[in-house]
């Protein structure tokens, strides 16, 4: 028995297909290496559209590292802002290191099959 409280996938058999999406759906994020700010978002965005109607489980973790991911463009944006009164370069590392922590123990939770949801983070996309 499931309440509103418990994440899709939560209590049912999950393939290796979906844990590995579901995986994936945090590791793109890591697209934000490659193209700064923009590409951690754009890495689980694109997963959850490709995927979102073939799983619940990865339609919850795309979701959520989505989400994840556009509350840390907003705080990086922020980071920006203060570097003009310098403490925006102490933020902006200890923002970069916590994503980087984050994003790879999402994705060890998810490879799991379990449905991991981040601390801190803005419920944009539904």
């Amino acid at each position: 028995m499931t309440d509103a409280n418990t994440p899709p996938g939560a209590g049912s058999t999950l393939t290796e297909n979906e844990r590995t999406w579901g995986m994936l759906a945090h590791l793109a994020a890591l697209a934000g290496v490659v193209v700064p700010m923009l590409g951690g978002v754009l890495g689980p965005l694109a997963v959850w559209l490709a995927r979102r109607d073939q799983s619940a489980f990865v339609d919850s973790q795309a979701k959520e590292a989505l989400n994840f991911n556009i509350s840390v463009f907003l705080a990086s944006i922020v980071c920006l802002t203060l570097m003009l009164v310098f403490i925006g370069v102490i933020l902006g590392a200890a923002l970069f290191i916590a994503w980087l922590v984050m994003t790879l123990t999402a994705a060890i939770r998810a490879s799991e099959g379990v449905a991991y949801r981040y601390p801190l983070s803005l419920r944009l996309v539904k």
